[in-house]
């Protein structure tokens, strides 16, 4: 209870600047909750009915709550830049590890800020492959929390297409938007939080679409020497030996690649008998995997690379890592856990339930998506303060760390308990404490 009303004062402090700081702050604050609980949607008229129910807001209209839900008075910069310092040891050996990934949110329904015809490159046979859909590019930290890696959300990007954008089709507070491609958007993000954690190097991890120059160029660029790319080799790239170390003699400037060693297939088929055992943290538990690595050339990122072939049954994955000191435990794992980033998606759309809202004006839009994020970032900190592990309510054979929906139910009961509304005070007569007895059991 005590680290739910911290971590709630700390953002509620952000709102004493404005006269009616002290409303809002407490509006904001228990909207966070309401989207945290787990028995109650993130759409705005739910949050409403939460917010009178069970937390004793008797005297909210329901014009002026959806005044604020749709306001740009909320200052979200300098929330993000406070749950950025609230996450404990963000640093993994000694780096952050950004992941970086992009998802679509389908809506039905004309004038929706951010939609349009979107490629859905992961569409089953029957579902249309361009779906009228919201395109959101977004990064997260990766961090161990009590033995289980998680996706902690740190920013977002909504992504419009070129076309529209020239059509003067999407405006952002009716300003015209200026059209940024999904790697400059990236590197955009991840130069606000270099620029926040400015005494760590930050390792990029990515997959494929985005591993490449488009991306690699202008972040190194943008941050130097103190950020390195981990991502996925495609089966085609050409590899090419390191330069020799010989005196020039002849005219010309040194060569910059070795030998051509051949494309990441057929080197992947020449080193399958080379391959070693590691013990890695893949997935909530240690693993055998069997890889060969070796340092080369890549004509694409125009560096070397340190490249990890891991080797299955019938299959082999190719990764590389720009920083070449990285040992191939740290490059299996912190690839491994990239795939956090879409489980943190199905956290933000199907548990937290952003993918639902009915929200169509731009604010209000990227409102609901910043509450939902935010509400996301609070659970995973909230987990990583505990002393205790949360238990597992629905045992997973393979499966011994807990769930996100366990931390959310450890949260609700933190909220629902009597202490709690003493701690932080709701405008209004408080509610009654049977209601939100009744709700926990049901969720317990």
């Amino acid at each position: 209870m005590h680290i739910l009303h911290s971590l709630l004062t700390e953002l509620k402090e952000e709102f004493a600047w404005s006269k009616k700081g002290q409303e809002r702050g407490s509006w904001f604050i228990y909207t966070l909750l309401a989207i945290i609980l787990p028995f109650t949607s993130s759409r705005t008229s739910n949050l409403l009915r939460t917010l009178t129910t069970l937390f004793g807001f008797s005297h909210i209209k329901k014009k002026r709550y959806y005044t604020f839900m749709a306001s740009t008075k909320i200052p979200w910069k300098a929330l993000w830049l406070k749950i950025w310092h609230m996450i404990p040891e963000p640093k993994t050996r000694g780096k952050l590890l950004i992941a970086l990934d992009d998802f679509i949110n389908p809506k039905t329904g004309k004038k929706i800020f951010g939609c349009s015809r979107i490629f859905d490159h992961a569409a089953k046979e029957n579902q249309s492959k361009y779906p009228w859909a919201q395109n959101v590019v977004s990064i997260g930290l990766l961090k161990e929390i009590k033995g289980r890696w998680a996706c902690l959300p740190l920013s977002y990007r909504f992504y419009h297409q070129r076309n529209d954008i020239e059509q003067k089709k999407i405006k952002y507070r009716g300003k015209p938007i200026k059209f940024m491609s999904k790697h400059q958007q990236a590197v955009s993000m991840i130069g606000e939080v270099a620029s926040t954690f400015t005494d760590a190097d930050i390792a990029v991890v990515a997959d494929s679409w985005f591993g490449n120059n488009g991306m690699w160029k202008p972040l190194r660029e943008e941050l130097g020497q103190r950020v390195h790319l981990i991502s996925r080799l495609r089966s085609n790239n050409n590899l090419f030996d390191l330069p020799r170390a010989t005196e020039k003699t002849g005219p010309g400037r040194p060569r910059k690649y070795g030998d051509k060693l051949g494309t990441t297939s057929s080197l992947a088929a020449k080193y399958r008998d080379m391959a070693s055992e590691y013990m890695a943290n893949l997935y909530g538990r240690k693993r055998s995997v069997f890889a060969y690595d070796r340092v080369v050339m890549l004509k694409t990122l125009k560096c070397a690379v340190h490249v990890v072939w891991i080797y299955r049954r019938t299959q082999w994955v190719a990764l590389f890592s720009t920083d070449l000191n990285l040992s191939v435990n740290e490059i299996i794992e912190y690839y491994g856990a990239r795939w956090k980033i879409e489980a943190c998606f199905k956290e933000l759309k199907r548990d937290i339930g952003s993918a639902d809202t009915q929200t169509r004006h731009s604010v209000a839009v990227t409102n609901h998506l910043d509450f939902c994020m935010m509400a996301t970032a609070v659970t995973w900190i909230y987990a990583s303060r505990l002393q205790k592990t949360p238990s597992r309510r629905h045992a997973v054979h393979g499966r011994n760390h807990f769930a996100f929906s366990d931390v959310r139910r450890s949260i609700a009961k933190a909220a629902l308990a009597d202490d709690f509304s003493i701690l932080c005070p709701p405008p209004g007569k408080p509610a009654n404490n049977s209601v939100g007895a009744a709700l926990l059991r049901l969720v317990a």
